[in-house]
């Protein structure tokens, strides 16, 4: 056999991983190989593998007689439209996919070139966690991988797709990255696992309740995006990154063709119930004034009474915040204000403007919130728009009262331009409750408590449940007709495209955490 057949032969076997059988078993559960995932990934023939002859170097507990060709763990890069990205895909088949010493040195090798060279980096994740034959080295392994995420936070893009299982340290990588996607009833992570769970805590848990994409996309907000399957996963990666910029550094990509029905403008007329008491889904009025079939949503199925995604506004990326009427009357909790502050950090980091629709009624009363921390809570999302430096726009559809007024993007904590709907209401708190404390003397002397009650109340909204005494101060910059509201966001970023913005010289700050 000539030295070239040799590299063929090499090449070949390496492909393979584990095996047939094992592959075979892969598919039985409903779950693609490490290969295949790249593979629908990248664009087509774009993947170029680092390191696929790298094999572990231990031989204890029989492992010398089990060396695979990669390690279970393919690396490399490839384009995902066009633009260049990194990544790698652990392969289950091969010693189901635990990280040893050389496994992690592979990820650190493609971690390391994706921040030199400026360029995402995503990782698909399907291991049994460390390899417990290697001890301590395996550990040092992931915290060499912990140390680079933390290092590329906010430098690159940073994504996880969860293909298998993730448990023990495994899941701190995840949880450094910017977003998380996980597969239906394919995927899991959890710091300690069912039986663990059990023989600690005495619950019965299945693996699926407790760290499966359902649990964390509702319940934990650890997963951002859910998927039905391992095709549809990576589809969902690749549409994400179209709405990313390649490193802290670069804006967005800037699409030449955008499409807008103009049909949706007349929408927004009537979106708003007459009744300011009744809900609305603020997903239509976001739709109704973005892109055509833009708007990709984060988080969708946790802190609901929030909403963030992605959109495209006359072409150009931008984040969406937004109050959500629709649940819980739109306050501010424990979980939005998480989810919101997490979100306006990332798009911070990436030079990705912010668009925010405001109805928010105020922050969820109740000892449960107060003792859990409802004050550092609500401050991360304060703090998170307070130190942004992204252009940054807040639209008032109704309610805009007290202090979650001042957080949801207000001018005076650095919003470039406020607008309000004639139908908003910006107030220290909402009429009735003010009336109760302002008139408490005269509603309790009056003969009709009830009727004078609702005088005064009547009084306060006329005086102060209207956008017209902010916009004398300055506080709105105009008051704008709903149909007017996209022809105003796209003027307001484009004079703000070339904001600069120098923050105080530090360290860094330190955020309510």
């Amino acid at each position: 056999m000539t030295k070239n057949e040799q590299l063929i032969e090499r090449r070949e076997a390496a492909k393979i991983g584990g095996g047939e059988a094992r592959i075979e078993k892969q598919h039985k559960q409903g779950k693609l190989t490490a290969r295949e995932r790249i593979t629908l990934l990248m664009d087509e023939g774009s993947f170029e593998e680092i390191g696929a002859f790298v094999e572990h170097r231990s031989i204890s507990f029989g492992l010398d007689k089990n060396r695979v060709s990669g390690d279970g763990v393919i690396t490399g890069f490839g384009t995902v439209h066009g633009r260049l990205v990194y990544v790698f895909s652990q392969d289950f088949t091969v010693l189901g996919g635990s990280l040893s010493e050389t496994h992690a040195a592979k990820i650190c090798r493609v971690m390391d070139l994706a921040m030199k060279n400026g360029a995402p980096i995503i990782g698909l994740n399907d291991s049994g966690g460390a390899r417990i034959q290697e001890g301590v080295v395996s550990l040092a392994g992931y915290a060499d991988i912990f140390y680079r995420n933390t290092r590329a936070s906010g430098v690159i893009p940073q994504i996880s797709v969860i293909m298998g299982p993730c448990a023990g340290g495994a899941v701190y990588s995840p949880a450094l990255t910017d977003f998380v996607f996980m597969v239906e009833d394919t995927s899991y992570m959890f710091v300690t696992g069912p039986n663990v769970v059990k023989t600690v805590t005495h619950e019965e848990v299945t693996s699926e309740d407790l760290g499966g994409a359902k649990a964390h996309a509702e319940k934990s907000g650890v997963n951002h995006f859910t998927a039905s399957n391992d095709v549809e996963a990576l589809r969902q990666v690749r549409d994400l990154l179209s709405y990313l910029p390649q490193n802290c550094d670069e804006n967005a990509p800037y699409p030449t063709v955008n499409h807008y029905t103009a049909a949706k403008t007349e929408q927004l007329k009537t979106i708003l119930p007459e009744n300011n008491q009744m809900p609305y889904d603020i997903k239509k009025v976001v739709d109704c004034i973005v892109d055509d079939n833009t708007f990709r949503e984060v988080h969708a199925d946790f802190a609901k009474n929030i909403v963030v995604g992605f959109a495209r506004l006359d072409g150009r990326a931008i984040g969406v915040v937004a109050n959500q009427p629709a649940a819980l009357a739109g306050v501010l909790d424990i979980d939005a204000s998480r989810k919101g502050a997490r979100f306006v950090r990332f798009c911070d980091s990436f030079n990705i403007p912010l668009l925010v629709f405001e109805d928010v009624p105020g922050f969820l009363p109740g000892t449960d919130q107060e003792w859990r921390g409802i004050i550092n809570h609500g401050a991360k999302l304060l703090y998170a728009f307070s130190e942004a430096t992204v252009p940054r726009i807040t639209v008032i559809t109704r309610k805009a009262y007290g202090g979650a007024y001042c957080v949801m993007n207000s001018k005076s904590i650095g919003a470039d331009l406020n607008y309000a709907w004639p139908t908003s209401e910006i107030a220290v708190m909402g009429a009735k409750g003010a009336a109760e404390i302002i008139f408490k003397k005269e509603i309790s002397e009056a003969n009709d408590t009830n009727a004078k009650w609702l005088e005064k109340e009547q009084e306060y909204a006329d005086m102060f449940a209207n956008p017209y005494r902010a916009a004398e101060r300055g506080i709105i910059d105009a008051v704008i007709l709903p149909e007017e509201t996209r022809e105003k966001l796209i003027k307001g970023f484009k004079m703000l495209e070339k904001k600069a913005e120098v923050l105080p010289r530090k360290k860094h700050g330190n955020i309510p955490l």
